[in-house]
């Protein structure tokens, strides 16, 4: 079964982390039939991933050049008292990251804890 989308699953405030699974959301571009949507969901630590100025922005900016959709949860932008102004511009957020996993899932996703 060819999914409607792959959401790839991010809670890790750990920059190697977000290197590797940054790449390995570029290296599955290739692999997935062309148009099909790849979100890399972040929550809790991982967080940090989505503010300018991270270690990170150059792999984080490749990554969204190349079309991969980067979901930031508001619940945790709220605990660490972060607004949408706070992240880089092209991040988009939802309510919950582990409500829009599950409902990703139920809409037919492939689900990647990189």
């Amino acid at each position: 079964m060819i999914p409607t989308g792959v959401v790839l699953h991010l809670s890790e405030a750990s920059a190697g982390k977000h290197r590797a699974v940054l790449r390995n959301a570029l290296n599955l571009l290739p692999e997935v039939e062309p148009g099909t949507p790849i979100e890399l969901v972040v929550h809790g630590e991982a967080i940090c991933l989505a503010l300018p100025g991270q270690v990170t922005a150059n792999a984080l900016t490749e990554a969204l050049d190349a079309g991969i959709i980067l979901v930031v949860c508001r619940n945790s932008m709220r605990s660490q008292n972060l607004n949408d102004e706070d992240l880089v511009p092209g991040a988009v957020t939802v309510t919950s990251a582990v409500g829009h996993l599950v409902a990703r899932q139920g809409q037919g996703w492939a689900y990647l804890r990189p």
